[in-house]
Formats: C-alpha cells, structure tokens, sequence
C-alpha cells in the first residue's frame, strides 16, 4: 500500500493511557527505541478533564513507513497504552 506521506517527516504520535506516575517516561522510553534522538521539547502531555487519563504527543522525525509501523506496534502491544494515534 502507498503511503499518503513522505519521508522522511515530521509525525506528532498521540498516546493515551490512564493518567499514573511515570506514563510519559514510558511513551517516551518507547518511542526513543524507534526515534532515539527525541528530545524533551518534544514531549508535551495533557490530562483529560476528569483526570484519569494522560494524553501525550511527542513530535518525531519520521524516517520510513516500516519505522512508524515499528514504533505503533510497540506502542499498541503495552498493556499501559490504551489508544496510539
């Protein structure tokens, strides 16, 4: 399947998951297995209106699509992360 992107760019990967110490150091931890030159203005989080659960988008360079699919299987298959985007 064609990509509708072109690599290399810039991809903000959106994480949720329940707002507990230490979720983004794991997403971040995540994605710098795939990205690994991710700094931390790179990362920002939000909690939703209830607080239960954290948001976190963290801005990449995206070198390929066979990285991206990588890095969204890492992220999908942690039982932490309940939604990648």
């Amino acid at each position: 399947m064609d990509s509708l992107l072109e690599f290399p760019c810039e991809i903000d990967v959106k994480v949720m998951g329940r707002a507990e110490e230490g979720f983004t150091e794991l997403v971040v931890e995540l994605v710098r297995r795939h990205v690994p030159d991710v700094s931390a203005d790179a990362v920002r989080s939000r909690p939703s209106s209830a607080g239960n659960y954290l948001a976190v988008t963290v801005s990449v360079r995206a070198e390929s699509r066979d990285q991206m699919d990588a890095l969204y299987r890492d992220l999908t298959a942690h039982e932490k992360i309940a939604v990648a985007l």
